[in-house]
This record gives structure tokens, sequence and C-alpha cells, in this order.
């Protein structure tokens, strides 16, 4: 059973005997009531905030209202309508299915949404340290504890900066999205929803709201048979505001606040899931060739030759502008699979020195920063929906401590690497799971060769891909690698994967014969 919590406002709710109260939804009023705005109105609204500065814009003065002929982009839709509500307090002080919480991405306490572990308990947090992290715009959904909703869905909002407003504009709204699919994937069906931009990651409120509304009312026209409610909850006089202004925009109640919404919405609200539409990043799909229709033979049209020079003199002058890399994205994708097929023929039917020299095949071109990406993103997702619990207590790889610098610590123990007993795939799943965390920022990792020489060790190849799964941010935050008891066949092989595989990872190896060296860089509790 969930224990009641405390709230600022409790309008609309059932106080306790210590002050406490729970919300229901049957007591928060829902947008299409004819009494909504006065509602709203709080009697603790702090008398600073002049209201003058957010005029409705369904009744400002001196707009016109007439469509000319337009077709609302956001039409009156009165089911829709009856799921939306605006309330202004803690969305985890509300009894529905699922509460969002915009957190960071190792989803730590400190960086979540004021009060609401203070609320949940501390079997929250301690779900929250076991989920691997969270990626910016994705969304994880745990138990809700001690709070009167069901399940709490965490997300990471993004990072806002002007130059790279149109990726944090679909980034916000992949958050709201992806709290919405979690719902339904969860059988849940209503769902309170804080403002997830913060003013630590300089997003602007107006915009964000935008983001926010428009998202919500795409999904909501796809999967309205699935959806009860959804709670819009501010916390401050400026979002309640905003949200008072902006909804009817996207959420118009009658045929007049649809028309006058034609006029005042922005000109970009995003495609059929809200997002920002980048023509040069559209696939383009030709249609199938036609049946060539034989024509009669006609005469050659003759150019002038004025003309003919204005072509080539046009054909030229274009092809000096061209640039290499935006043609790229216009390129046929079944043009560039196949070149990336002739790629990888060319590298394996190639001299492979790597391979002759028995270090393994390291053939195949570089994966691009988008691919390798990609393949992180595949393996993290199946990583944390796997037990992979038989892994971990073979005690290959596990965290440590802290080095002398203050970065933390993997450990990796080559003698329990028993290639015999160990299913490679399920290890790589577990590295990519257990690593997650730590390569966020600056890390270090200490593997121990002792006695490791006596096991059957995986080739550079393998060492290859596993390194590439990791990705660039494994290459960018490794502080160091400390080997002890290095072998000469070991280094040999270190020496390969500077030469053959990465430069820069392999280069931040450092050799310690004995303990006591070893010991200057991390303290002996590791």
């Amino acid at each position: 059973m969930y224990r009641t919590v405390a709230t600022a406002t409790t309008r609309g709710g059932v106080p306790t005997d210590n002050g406490d109260s729970v919300v229901t939804l049957d007591q928060v009023p829902r947008w299409i009531d004819a009494e909504y705005r006065s509602s709203l109105e709080d009697e603790n609204e702090d008398p600073s905030f002049s209201n003058s500065f957010f005029p409705d814009p369904l009744t400002s003065p001196g707009e016109e209202s007439s469509s000319n002929g337009m077709v609302s982009r956001f039409p009156v839709d009165h089911e829709i309508n009856s799921k939306i509500y605006l309330w202004r307090g803690q969305p985890w002080n509300l009894e529905v299915d699922a509460v969002v919480n915009s957190t960071n991405e190792n989803l730590d306490e400190a960086h979540s949404s004021h009060g609401l572990h203070a609320a949940a308990g501390p079997g929250l947090a301690e779900e929250c340290s076991t989920l691997g992290g969270c990626r910016t715009g994705m969304a994880k959904v745990t138990n809700a504890y001690d709070l009167p909703a069901r399940r709490v869905i965490h997300t990471v909002g993004p990072k806002y900066a002007v130059k790279y407003h149109t990726a944090a504009e679909n980034a916000l709204s992949h958050c709201y999205r992806s709290c919405l699919e979690l719902l339904i994937d969860n059988g849940l069906r209503s769902i309170a929803m804080g403002c997830i931009y913060t003013e630590a990651k300089n997003y602007p409120r107006e915009p964000a709201a935008h983001v926010a509304i428009r998202t919500v009312r795409r999904f909501l026209e796809k999967q309205k048979d699935k959806i009860t409610a959804v709670v819009f909850c501010t916390s401050t006089s400026p979002d309640t505001e905003i949200y008072k202004r902006l909804l009817p925009l996207y959420f118009p109640r009658d045929k007049h606040e649809e028309e006058v919404a034609m006029s005042k919405l922005p000109a970009d609200v995003g495609d059929e899931n809200g997002e920002t539409i980048i023509d040069e990043r559209k696939i383009r799909i030709k249609p199938l060739p036609k049946k060539a229709i034989p024509k009669p033979p006609q005469a050659p049209v003759e150019l002038p030759v004025s003309d003919v020079g204005l072509v080539r003199r046009n054909s030229n002058y274009l092809d000096t502008y061209l640039d290499p890399a935006f043609m790229s994205l216009i390129k046929d994708p079944d043009q560039r699979r196949q070149e990336q097929w002739k790629k990888n023929a060319q590298a394996q039917g190639g001299w492979n020195c790597a391979k002759m020299l028995g270090f393994g095949d390291l053939g195949g071109p570089p994966l691009s920063a988008a691919e390798e990406y990609s393949l992180h993103s595949r393996y993290l997702a199946k990583a944390n929906s796997l037990n992979l619990s038989e892994i971990a207590e073979m005690k290959i790889v596990y965290r440590g401590g802290v080095d002398s610098e203050g970065h933390p610590v993997m450990v990796v123990v080559g003698a329990h690497f028993l290639l015999r007993c160990l299913e490679l795939e399920r290890f790589i799943l577990y590295v990519i799971k257990e690593f997650e965390p730590l390569m966020q920022k600056p890390y270090t990792i200490v593997y121990f060769h002792s006695a490791a020489s006596l096991q059957i060790q995986p080739d550079l190849g393998w060492m290859r891909r596993l390194q590439q799964i990791l990705g660039r941010k494994h290459q960018r935050n490794l502080h160091a690698i400390y080997v002890l008891h290095p072998t000469f066949h070991l280094k040999a092989a270190i020496f390969a994967l500077q030469m053959f595989v990465d430069n820069v990872v392999w280069k931040k190896v450092v050799y310690a014969d004995r303990l006591l060296q070893l010991f200057r860089y991390v303290p002996r509790t590791i």
C-alpha cells in the first residue's frame, strides 16, 4: 500500500490527519470542462507574477480569427480532449497508473524530479541503480513503491543550445513519446507528466511546452483507444500560464478555438509524430521502373550557341558548389549498401597482415560514428533484457573502487576467462552492460594477466569487434589500462592492437611487472 504524500497545493485532494493529500483523477478538472479556466486559479498564486505577460491567444485583441480557407492541422476532437487534464502540483501526488520522472543518464536521485524519491521511499533509488542508466530521449519504467501511482517512468531530457535547436527539439519529443509507448507496453492507461525540460539544461520553457503538447496530441491521434488520461502537471506560475495559453492551439474545444489556432500556431509543428522535419535527412524512395514504351523518333532540337554555353556553364558552376558530404545524404540507400558490401569483400580478400602473424582476422572497413552508435544501442538494449548472472559469478569483469586520481575502476581477471566454459556472445553483452555506467565519465581498467597465459584467449579480431560495440565514448573517456604481470606474447598482442586496431586506446596501456608498481596508480583495496 502507498502512503499519502505532502503537496504544496491540496486543491481537489482529500487531506489526511497530517495534512497530506492524494488526488484522484475525478478531482482534477478536465480540459473540456467549461469552468476549467477559473478552476486553475490557485489561491496561492505568486502575486508578483503578472498574467499580462502571457495573454490568452484566443482573447488577444487585434488578431483576426478568419482561417482564410486553410485546413486546421489540429482539428477539434472531443474524444481526445476528454483525456487531457492540466493540474498545478507534483505528478506523484496523483492517483494514476504512471508518473513521469525527469532525470539524468545515470538515473541519480540528486538529478531526479524534486521530491519524488522522498515520496516514493528508498526502494525506488535501489531499483534505479540496477537499470544501467538511460539514454537521452529514451525512457525506463520502475515500480512506484510508496506513491499512489502504479509505476514510475524515468526519462532523460536533452541539453539545449541554439545551434542544436532541432536536435534538442526532436530528443525532447522522443522523451514524451517514449513515456507514452512504455505506458501502453506495460498495460497502463493513465499518466501524469511534469515538465521534462529543466532549467539546468537551459531549455526554454515555451518552446519545450510546444513540443510536449503537440507530441501528446499526435500520439493520442493514433493511440487514443489505449489511453484514458494524460495529465500535464505544472509546479510554477509561468509554466501554468504557458500551458493555459498553448493547450487551445493543439487541443481546440470548439470551432472558434480551432480557427483562431490556425493563425497562432508556429509554422513548423512537426510531422505525424510531432518531430521537426528535416528535408535533407528524408529517405528518398524512387518508384518502380515502368516498362519502356517506344516513342516515335523526334528531330533533335537545336539550341542556339548562346544557350548551349549557358547550360554548360551552369552545370560546371553548380558542380563546384556540390558538397560531397551533402551529396552522400541523398545517395540511394541501396547503392550505399552495395558499396559497403564491396568494401567488405575487398577487405576480406586482401592481404591481412595481422592474420598472417597469428593475431586473428582484423579485416573489414572501420565503422562510422552512426554505425557504432546503432551497434552499441542494439547490444545495450539486448543486454538489459537478459539475465547474465552466470557471467557475473565467474568474476571475469567486475567494478572495483577508484584509482589514485579518483576515476572509477573496472577490474578484468584474465585467469578467470575460461574460453571453454564461456559463451562469448553473452560475455560481450555482460561487458556492455557493466561498462555502460562507467563510460559516461573518465574511468580506468585494471587487467590482471597473472596465470592468464595458461588459458586459451580470444584473438584480436574478437577484441576489435568488442571495441567497436563499446563505441567512441569508451575511446574518449578511457583514462588508462594498467596491466599486471604482462608476458612477451601479451605485449606483442597489444602492439598489434596499436598497429591494426586503435592507436588511441591501446596507447593508454601501462605495464606493471609487480604489485608494488601497480599500487602507484591504484590503491590496494580494489
